[in-house]
């Protein structure tokens, strides 16, 4: 805990020495940051850590019924010359906030930073009427942070499997022009052409159906289940049914982007039991999402949801008129690792 703290405390230190802290309504801001810090003893899903697995057998399964990804059938694996156990287990590892108004830090209480330039301010695009019909359209950015909760709070110790590290910001939206421009983001998704038709579209039913039910459907990569479909790997929500929706659909965007940046690497299966590799096209069934603001989701199964399930059991409470724009999310992942 003292670790925990003490990498807590020296983020926000970090983060008030580069930028000065704006006013509430800063000049060509769409409104006020809303957010708070996120208590890791209240505020996180502690039995979203299962199913826990050795090799194919759940050793630990989840209460609430969550379901896991397939897991190496041997319980004894091999990394070169050394013999281990495959282990299965889920971890949370990132924090993000996904807020639609730039520089606002939602997981570190709400923030509003000032960068001093002119950089990352949109125009946000609410209700518009189209040849007759009524349109939804948001723009979306996210801050993405390391946040090894496991290893911080040593709830386990010795485990080499874990995502060691300090917490820090890892990556800022509002920098990247290839998130804010649909055509410079074609230049690492030129394949969207290939599904911008009825019949690709059509079978994101079915992976909205089967997120839902139990796991996304990986093969259908092109999909986000309920929430839309990956393309374009950016912010930039054409049909955004609700902040949930629209929120939860950006950040599956942004994963998926930096694994086809190669920033984000795989965790599951058999290839990660000795080490993470490369995962160019993301599998979808690695990662879960966690609502920490504006209020945690704590219990439940959807508490953290895949990617792409219906957001009709999750969005209770998660929007508050007239300031529920800004969410912040715990990133989940998958991992397998042969424990030596």
């Amino acid at each position: 805990m003292r670790r925990l703290r003490v990498a807590v405390l020296a983020g926000v230190l970090l983060f008030s020495a580069l930028f000065a802290v704006a006013p509430a309504f800063a000049a060509g801001t769409p409104g006020k940051c809303t957010g708070r810090f996120v208590n890791p003893l209240t505020d996180i899903c502690w039995s979203c850590l299962f199913p826990m697995s050795v090799g194919g057998l759940n050793i630990w399964p989840s209460l609430a019924g969550r379901p896991d990804t397939d897991n190496p059938d041997l319980p004894v694996c091999a990394c070169g010359l050394r013999l281990g156990i495959a282990m299965g287990f889920w971890e949370p590892v990132r924090l993000a906030d996904v807020s639609m108004k730039p520089w606002c830090f939602v997981n570190l209480g709400g923030m509003k930073l000032d960068p001093g330039f002119d950089i990352g301010f949109k125009t946000i695009a609410g209700p518009s009427a189209v040849g007759g019909k009524a349109q939804n359209t948001s723009g979306w950015h996210i801050h993405w942070y390391a946040y090894p909760l496991i290893y911080w709070m040593e709830i386990v110790t010795d485990f080499l499997c874990l995502e060691q590290g300090s917490m820090g910001i890892l990556y800022l939206t509002e920098i990247d022009p290839l998130w804010q421009d649909s055509e410079l983001t074609a230049l690492i998704n030129p394949e969207a052409v290939l599904f911008a038709n009825p019949l690709a579209l059509a079978a994101c039913a079915a992976d909205c159906v089967a997120a839902t039910s139990r796991l996304p459907t990986d093969p259908l990569f092109w999909c986000a289940g309920c929430q839309g479909v990956m393309y374009p790997m950016n912010g930039n929500i054409a049909a955004s049914i609700g902040h949930v929706q629209a929120s939860r659909l950006a950040l599956a965007r942004f994963a998926y982007k930096l694994h086809r940046e190669l920033v984000a690497w795989g965790t599951m299966g058999s290839k990660g039991l000795c080490g993470k590799y490369l995962m160019p096209v993301m599998r979808k069934q690695q990662y879960r999402f966690q609502a920490t603001n504006p209020n945690p989701q704590t219990g439940g199964r959807y508490a953290c949801a895949p990617i792409g399930a219906s957001t009709t059991f999750m969005s209770a409470g998660q929007v508050y008129p007239a300031i529920g724009e800004d969410m912040g999310y715990l990133v989940w992942r998958k991992r397998n690792c042969c424990v030596l």
